[in-house]
C-alpha cells in the first residue's frame, strides 16, 4: 500500500494561493450583491419621461418611446435561451413575449438598479396552471452585477441573464429616471 505524501512547502502556497484565487472573487460577489447598489438618480420632469418601453428580441433592443417616435436605444443582453421562443416556466432562461408594464422598481437590486416587468400576466398564468407548472416571476430590465459594471462590455456580448434584460450601468441610471412606474412594455419576438 503506497501512502500520499504531505504536500511540501511550495504545495501548501499553492493550496492556499489558488484557494484564495477561487474565494476572493466568490465572497467579492457576495458583498457586491448586498452592499454595492448605491444611491439611485433622480427621477427626471414628467414633460421629460418616456411613454412607452419596445424591447426587440430579435435585435437585441431596447428602445424608449414618447408620442411614439423612439428617443433612445440600447443594446441589451437577453435570457441565455432568448432565442427559444417566449417565456413559458420558471428556469427555462427565456424572456417573455407580449405586453406589460413596469409594475415596481427596486434600487437595492443584487443587479445595478432593476425595474420589474408585470410577468406573469393572467394569460402567463393561466397558461402555466393548465400545464401544472410554475410561470417564473421577477422579470426585470437591470444593469450590471454589483461590483461587476467594469465587465458591461463582455457581458452586453452575450445572453446571460435567467429571462431579464440587461443593460449597462450607465443606462440603467437613464432608463431608471427616465422610465416611471406603470409605463407600458412590449416585448417582441
Amino acid at each position: 500500500m503506497h501512502r500520499l505524501k504531505r504536500p511540501g512547502r511550495v504545495g501548501r502556497y499553492l493550496l492556499v494561493f489558488f484557494t484564495l484565487l477561487v474565494l476572493c472573487p466568490l465572497a467579492y460577489s457576495w458583498l457586491m450583491a448586498r452592499f454595492g447598489y448605491g444611491d439611485p438618480p433622480a427621477q427626471r420632469a414628467a414633460a421629460e419621461q418616456i411613454d412607452q418601453v419596445l424591447i426587440r428580441k430579435a435585435s437585441r433592443t431596447l428602445s424608449l418611446l414618447k408620442d411614439n417616435q423612439v428617443v433612445a436605444s440600447y443594446s441589451v443582453a437577453l435570457g441565455g435561451a432568448a432565442d427559444g421562443g417566449a417565456k413559458m416556466r420558471e428556469g427555462d432562461q427565456k424572456t417573455p413575449e407580449g405586453d406589460y408594464s413596469i409594475d415596481w422598481r427596486n434600487s437595492r437590486s443584487k443587479y445595478y438598479l432593476s425595474l420589474h416587468i408585470s410577468y406573469p400576466d393572467a394569460d402567463d398564468s393561466a397558461r402555466a396552471k393548465a400545464g401544472g407548472y410554475s410561470p417564473g416571476s421577477h422579470i426585470m430590465i437591470h444593469g450590471q452585477p454589483n461590483g461587476w459594471g467594469w465587465l458591461a462590455p463582455l457581458l452586453q456580448r452575450l445572453d446571460w441573464t435567467d429571462g431579464c434584460i440587461a443593460v449597462t450601468n450607465a443606462e440603467m441610471k437613464e432608463l431608471w429616471s427616465l422610465v416611471p412606474t406603470g409605463t407600458p412594455v412590449r416585448i417582441e419576438p
